[in-house]
């Protein structure tokens, strides 16, 4: 006889089933019209030690022996502000395991958060060589279910991050294989595994798949700045899908338990939907109410940067001083001083770490610089990388050897640099300092968090496996940022890894705003900027505009409107700029300035499907409800676009011009019926637009009549 759990919200419920013969499993989940079902067979959790492993020998993160043996123990709910929890904890006797699941659910939101405490409850050792957040069937059809779905998953690069694959789960990735006549799972599975510390570096720990069938879709993300690994899988039950941090196989971790002690998981989130979009929107919403608080958050100041396009790592004083004065003329808040501030040689790489201001590159004080920017009504921000430590810099000889990443008692070196280990208190105290000093010393109000290299798997040092060094060193990390925060609650934290090497949704649950690439080539930029609301909230994606003198004014536009649906990210030789060129990039300001609070609000969808990397046109939008903010970038298509938005079918809309407002009319024509935006650019080959879609109401309508306009079909966007 089976025991039933019905938990959830409004928006998203579960059943779970379990008996005195099988351990407790996910039996239903439920979003909306969305009802899947699954079969025995999947426990909630898989923990493989190394006296225990599969009970089939594979490489899946899954069919654990532990994880056959468990048996429900007990469970508890809360509620408390909007959030309820569930704790569901089973017992292994043959392991002397007790493992509970820990879920969380916001009021409203159809996504889940599952983390996982594994307790050895045993008189002996237990060597943990992977441990699931989350494992669960994703329902459907018994037979040959995960066929019935495509996966949607993340491509990243130093300056291609974001590349979305659509492919379907099918014979290719699994053939039928007669797998019942052995009566056993099959082996494989399709994994994506991070890589190193750059935990974006090469893979995205979010993902999702979809059934057009079936009407649904799974989204999930892995919350953490280190290893992971997500897989799909079929049996011959159902088709499944496990979520998990670092593992033996691929990570190099194991970890020790001695009697008594515990180990956590890192948090995953799983939402559920009727279509993949919507299910992003669902992760959407759920990374905005989990987020560490923040003034920022809402307010969203326009950033200048010198870096990109501009100054390339190379400030002085006279170099700054002019592009401070037209970053304030054009509307910046802030204004960050990026790298090479530090740097008395010319050639700063390896010799980074000390970060004290340079006496060569301003010989009247670093102060002049940062006194001007305040003058100027913005807020100075500098450029940092904490956690390493040049081979040249005398800070590599003042902290201890524990105090860095090892291998064999040797300190790891990658491109001139020591690793800091954050799990040493000196390392620690080293970087309290050095934040603390700048912000007493210049008032600092703004760090760019940058993080250059990949030392590898982790460091052995004080540590049960390289895997587990690196895992405790990225919870130290997590742990240092939080003090910085509490001490000084104000601080604006970017968070940059070459660009978008670490965006995960630990760091940015903590961070304000994250740089998504260092893409220089301002025609490249739009797939990046349209896919980085997968990853991460659309007001913590700062897309750069670096416009420049040389530029036209339609490449200036399409440069500046690649920033606009995000965190607004300027850098480019202002100074240098005509006031005809400057005024634009006053106006694409002041755009930023009146649509932040819409973009910290809302949710993201793609017109035009989630972009290729050579597509012509490239679209994102940023919707509220019944009003959409959408940017449009043309890469050399002499066609016109047209962009599917069926949530706003049947609607009549009022379609304005957010930015430019004084350059050529893109004509647009709305068809409710069909609900599709046609874009004509004219023979403009390379030129981008942001248009605000509003719909009409009675008091609207009744104005757009008297004006003459057809409200109905269409709205053709006039220059004043």
């Amino acid at each position: 006889m089976a025991d039933r759990l019905v938990w959830g919200n409004a928006s998203l419920t579960f059943e779970f089933e379990w008996s005195a013969d099988a351990a407790p499993r996910i039996a239903s989940a439920s979003a909306g019209p969305v009802r899947l079902v699954m079969p025995p067979g999947l426990p909630l959790v898989d923990v493989v030690t190394a006296n225990e492993g599969h009970a089939s020998a594979s490489d899946r993160l899954v069919h654990s022996v532990v994880g056959q043996e468990a048996r429900y123990s007990r469970h508890s709910e809360q509620i408390l502000d909007g959030t309820r929890t569930l704790e569901l904890t089973v017992e292994c006797p043959c392991s002397g395991i007790e493992i509970t699941s820990r879920f969380t659910m916001l009021d409203d939101i159809a996504a889940i958060r599952s983390e996982v405490l594994v307790l050895n409850m045993g008189l002996k050792p237990i060597v943990l060589r992977s441990v699931t957040s989350l494992t669960a069937y994703i329902g459907g059809a018994l037979t040959g279910a995960v066929r019935d779905w495509n996966v949607h998953h993340g491509l990243n690069d130093w300056l291609g991050e974001g590349r979305w694959v659509n492919e379907p789960l099918d014979d290719t990735q699994f053939p039928s294989l007669g797998e019942q006549l052995t009566t056993h799972n099959p082996r494989g599975e399709f994994s994506v595994i991070s890589s190193g510390t750059w935990s974006t570096g090469k893979h995205l720990p979010v993902a999702g798949i979809s059934s057009r069938q079936l009407g649904a879709s799974w989204a999930w993300q892995i919350d953490h700045n280190g290893a992971w690994r997500w897989e799909i899988g079929s049996d011959t039950a159902n088709g499944y899908l496990a979520l998990s941090g670092p593992t033996d196989t691929d990570h190099q971790w194991t970890k020790v338990l001695q009697p008594g002690e515990s180990f956590p998981t890192v948090p995953a989130v799983l939402a559920l939907s009727g279509d993949f979009t919507t299910a992003v929107g669902e992760l959407t919403k759920f990374r905005r109410r989990t987020r560490r608080t923040h003034p920022d958050n809402t307010t969203m100041q326009v950033v200048f940067n010198d870096y990109m396009n501009t100054l390339g790592g190379d400030p002085t004083a006279d170099k700054l001083l002019p592009l401070v004065g037209a970053a304030a003329q054009v509307g910046a808040e802030i204004f960050c001083i990026d790298a090479g501030w530090y740097d008395d040689s010319g050639d700063w790489w390896d010799s980074v770490g000390e970060w004290r201001p340079s006496s060569t590159r301003f010989p009247d004080g670093f102060g002049r610089v940062i006194r001007l920017i305040r003058d100027m009504g913005m807020v100075p921000g500098l450029w940092l990388e904490p956690e390493v430590v040049g081979v040249r810099s005398p800070i590599a000889n003042e902290l201890p050897d524990n105090a860095f990443f090892q291998r064999h008692g040797q300190r790891l070196v990658e491109h001139g640099r020591y690793h800091l280990d954050l799990r040493h208190p000196a390392a620690r105290a080293y970087l309290d300092d050095v934040v603390d000093r700048l912000v007493a010393d210049f008032r600092v109000g703004y760090l760019k968090l940058d993080y250059n290299i990949n030392p590898g798997a982790g460091t052995d040092c004080q540590a049960d496996s390289v895997g587990a060094g690196l895992l405790d060193h990225n919870r130290a990390h997590l742990d240092w940022l939080d003090g910085i925060l509490a001490r000084h609650p104000n601080l604006i934290l970017e968070n940059c890894a070459s660009g978008g090497m670490r965006s995960d949704f630990a760091m940015l649950s903590r961070l304000q705003l994250q740089s998504t690439s260092d893409q220089q080539d301002y025609l490249r930029y739009p797939p990046i900027a349209a896919a980085a609301p997968l990853t991460m909230l659309p007001e913590q994606a700062a897309n750069w505009a670096y416009p420049q003198p040389s530029m036209s004014n339609e490449e200036m536009a399409f440069c500046l409107s690649t920033s606009l649906l995000g965190r607004f990210y300027l850098s480019g030789h202002i100074d240098q700029m005509s006031d005809d060129q400057r005024a634009l990039v006053t106006e694409a300001v002041f755009a930023a300035k009146g649509i932040r609070s819409q973009v910290a609000r809302s949710v993201p969808l793609w017109p035009l499907g989630l972009p290729s990397w050579d597509d012509k046109w490239v679209a994102l939008g940023l919707s509220t409800g019944d009003n959409l903010l959408t940017a449009v970038w043309n890469r050399g298509s002499a066609e016109p676009a047209v962009l599917e938005l069926p949530h706003l079918a049947g609607m009549s809309l009022i379609i304005d011009t957010v930015f430019p407002r004084y350059l050529p009319t893109w004509e647009t024509l709305w068809d409710p019926t069909t609900a599709r935006l046609h874009i004509d650019p004219g023979p403009t080959p390379i030129g981008a637009r942001v248009f605000r879609l509003g719909a009409v109401t009675p008091s609207r309508r009744a104005q757009q009549i008297e004006n003459g306009d057809d409200v109905t079909t269409t709205r053709k966007v006039s220059i004043q």
